[in-house]
């Protein structure tokens, strides 16, 4: 089984802003110092039973085939690639490597090589997010909620996240937006059931009655993404009873008005203008800004210049 060395450009760059860890090379896990005399950097060989696991471990489900794959490589060549791990009491975190670190166990290893690194709690969660984030085997909502840690705890906007993890802004965008799908939706996405085409279909759909329903079809009939978005269509497009006249405001105004106060704002935003209903009366109009944290809030409104006031 091949083995990946490469960290991923976000992780990569994360790990620049802290100390270098040294060499690992075959000659240096061998000849490593005592645990007990460890500096940061260092590659070493840590008993399996003082690697505590990361409390931020995004991903909730392990490919049982992919794990028996690594599980038997690292029975008959070992754990080629250290694991990151930071001091924690008498003991160690694990950073990055719980794939290896479960395989390893399976394998009935009773040690690992480990490059111990010399970051703060913060820094080290961070890593452990983007180094999952940049795997190619989390589900979409183990991604997304990811995604949503690193807002959280880190106050990082959506533009930061990318960056980190070398992704289109606009991928971080669509990926949050499943967190707002009804949760026996994203029970069918987490267990594999819908896939990631089948939910950004589904968000298209304000109903969630109808969301669950349409879902419920895809995973007992088993209908494609293309089914799907017929069925969808042909949703949104059914009669109804004509109530809304004519829009306050030209279509590709509105348009160009939410392209301007999306850049403005950084983030996501609804316009939806007055309108004048059949009997002459008028509806309101409404403007509704996405943010994903406190911290996030905090930068909209100083857009708005309203921190001061506050």
């Amino acid at each position: 089984m091949a083995v990946k060395h490469g960290l991923g450009r976000g992780l990569g760059a994360l790990m620049q802003e802290t100390p270098a860890p040294a060499a690992v090379t075959s000659a240096s896990v061998e000849a490593s110092a005592p645990v007990g005399a460890t500096t940061a950097g260092d590659v070493v060989r840590l008993p399996l039973a003082r690697i505590r696991p990361n409390a931020f471990q995004p991903r909730r489900q392990f490919a049982r085939e992919a794990l028996d794959e690594l599980t038997n490589s690292i029975r008959e060549h070992g754990v080629l690639q250290p694991l990151l791990v930071r001091r924690a009491g008498d003991d160690y975190e694990l950073i990055a490597g719980e794939r290896r670190l479960r395989a390893a166990g399976e394998a009935q290893l009773t040690e690992v090589p480990v490059i111990v690194m010399d970051v703060p709690d913060r820094a080290a969660l961070e890593l452990a997010l983007v180094e999952n984030l940049l795997r190619q085997d989390l589900n979409a909502i183990e991604e997304a909620e990811g995604y949503r840690n690193l807002a959280e705890k880190f106050g990082l906007t959506q533009e930061e996240i990318a960056a980190r993890i070398g992704k289109a802004r606009a991928s971080v965008t669509n990926s949050l937006r499943l967190l707002g799908l009804p949760s026996e939706v994203r029970a069918f996405i987490f267990e594999g059931l819908l896939s990631a085409g089948h939910a950004k279909v589904l968000l298209g759909l304000t109903n969630e009655a109808e969301q669950n329903r349409l879902a419920e079809e895809v995973v007992q009939e088993r209908i494609s993404v293309r089914e799907l978005e017929r069925r969808v269509a042909r949703l949104q497009h059914a009669p109804r009873k004509p109530r809304e006249q004519r829009s306050e405001l030209p279509a590709s105004h509105v348009a160009r008005l939410s392209e301007w106060l999306h850049e403005h704002f950084g983030t996501s935003v609804r316009l939806q203008p007055c309108r004048t209903l059949a009997n002459g009366k008028k509806t309101k109009g409404t403007i509704e800004v996405d943010f994903y944290s406190n911290e996030d809030l905090d930068r909209i409104l100083g857009v708005l210049g309203m921190n001061d006031t506050l």
